[in-house]
């Protein structure tokens, strides 16, 4: 697929993913100190698929929330021309699919090849992907046709162990350094193939870690051996101790570009051309990004002991680690008054916000709709029996259209709000529900007892459709007992099947 508006890898200073650093808050500050791209945190495909998107006006962000409302990853406008999501995946379809979730709020998406640790490569994600390079492949080739966004990786340089799942043209009695190298190489040209933007190496293999000396040679190799960009990564501990030392590790690498880790996490001003900023001044200015976007407290005193390293046994660092809220750590800082007056701020917007809504409200207050405060419970119906598919039995009995939903969130508290058209008349609940489903089902509840017609509860006895469901059935095995075709279970049929409105779910009209 065409790419629009790419993004350059090349000569650029990069803020690599780390898991619990690369949170938002990190992010912009790195780009406010001189970062040109910035990677989030590695996010699993199946976590990632299982949010909705939702924009939030209180913090003018985009966030991807799970079932249990937890933010997974959250965005804004300042980074959206910047910002890499890194997920970790071992299925080319559902990588796809979490692309497609986020493209149009990053810039590019990246796989994470490259992550030693066992919860990744458990699942066959990670470095656990190296020595699968046809699914290697399959993923990178399905990004890169599927979506308009470049498509980055980051792996590990191969071990020896893996080389015979490379490529076979190598000579066997190559010395293991050479051959090492050939094994990384071989698969990086592979992986070009398949059409991505560029590649990040972290310059030690699988089971080496930061006090293990980088193999400046093996990128170095690979950078000569490709066209497209490559992201020399894992100078921290050798290299990079200030600014100047990034073009250092970039000439001893002959990469195109650079990305740090670990030399960003204790001290994010690395990219200020001008030298590193005071410690305790990058502190507070990451503490104004966590308050201002809202960051979970556990997750920014975790990056700020990161910064502290070494003073956490100072009196300052045993209060952080003290700390229990946004607040308190505000307070360690001397940002009580910040904290106070953000969050005035963030609570005059959310009154104003919830005014808003209930003119929003108001304006849905049409007179011809019937209205009724009633809610779904599934507890008080029979297994697979909804007033839904009660309504449109009745509309189809009584020769009527089927039934129309219309259905609204409100973007304030992301609840639902379900209209249903029946007979040229409109009926909803005046209650809003966590989902469209169950905003849908009240609508439907509203109409039925509107119009004085069985809804299926199990208190009201028997139940004509579990009968009639009951009896095609029998009939069923009756065909099947004379030799017919064997018919889809009755409860399978389509007129038993809830009828479902568009997926897309507008916001509530401005």
């Amino acid at each position: 697929m065409t790419v629009n508006t790419p993004l350059c890898f090349r000569g650029k200073k990069i803020l690599a993913p780390m898991v619990r650093v690369g949170t938002l808050p990190m992010r912009l500050l790195a780009l406010d100190y001189g970062a040109d791209i910035v990677y989030c945190e590695e996010l699993i495909d199946i976590k990632m698929l299982q949010c909705k998107r939702v924009i939030n006006e209180v913090l003018e962000t985009v966030d991807f929330v799970a079932p249990n409302e937890r933010v997974v990853f959250r965005t804004c406008e300042r980074e959206r021309h910047h910002v890499v999501f890194q997920m970790g995946s071992a299925d080319a379809e559902r990588a796809l699919a979490v692309a497609k979730l986020v493209e149009n709020d990053v810039a590019a998406i990246d796989i994470n090849m490259g992550c030693p640790k066992e919860y990744s490569t458990k699942a066959s994600m990670g470095a656990a992907l190296l020595s699968d390079p046809d699914k290697i492949e399959s993923i990178l080739t399905t990004l890169v046709k599927g979506i308009c966004k470049p498509v980055t990786c980051k792996i590990r340089i191969l071990p020896t162990s893996l080389f015979l799942f490379v490529s076979s043209c190598f000579c066997i009695t190559c010395h293991p350094s050479e051959q090492q190298v050939d094994d990384t190489v071989n698969l990086v040209k592979r992986i070009e193939k398949t059409g991505i933007a560029a590649i990040a190496v972290h310059g030690r293999k699988k089971e080496e870690r930061p006090q293990h000396p980088v193999h400046c040679d093996v990128i170095k190799a690979i950078s000569e051996a490709v066209s497209i960009p490559v992201i020399a990564n894992g100078g921290s501990h050798d290299f990079i101790k200030e600014y100047t030392d990034i073009e250092t590790f970039q000439k001893a690498t002959a990469a195109s570009s650079v990305m740090i880790a670990r030399a960003a996490m204790w001290n994010p001003s690395i990219f200020r051309k001008e030298g590193l900023f005071p410690l305790k001044e990058v502190m507070q200015d990451y503490i104004k990004y966590a308050v201002r976007y809202d960051n979970h407290y556990t997750n920014t005193k975790y990056c700020l002991c990161q910064m502290l390293r070494e003073q956490l046994e100072t009196t300052q660092g045993k209060k952080l680690h003290a700390a229990q809220s946004t607040q308190e750590i505000c307070e360690v800082f001397e940002m009580a008054d910040f904290y106070e007056e953000t969050t005035a701020i963030f609570e005059a917007k959310k009154t104003s916000l919830e005014t808003e809504t209930q003119n929003e409200d108001d304006q849905m207050e049409d007179p011809d709709v019937i209205k009724m405060a009633v809610r779904f419970d599934k507890r008080e119906y029979p297994p697979q029996i909804t007033p839904k598919m009660y309504l449109l039995e009745w509309c189809r009995k009584e020769k009527h259209p089927q039934p129309v939903y219309e259905t609204f969130q409100r973007p304030l508290d992301r609840l639902f709000c379900s209209v249903v058209t029946v007979a040229e008349q409109k009926y909803r609940s005046t209650l809003w529900d966590k989902s469209k489903k169950l905003a849908e089902q009240a609508a439907a509840i509203v109409c039925l007892r509107t119009l004085g017609v069985p809804e299926g509860k199990l208190c009201e006895g028997e139940n004509r459709l579990i009968n009639k469901r009951k009896m095609e059935d029998r009939e069923r095995l009756s065909n099947r007992d004379h030799g017919e075709d064997l018919a889809e279970p009755s409860h399978k049929k389509a007129n038993f099947i809830e009828e479902t409105s568009d997926m897309n779910v507008p916001k509530m009209p401005r």
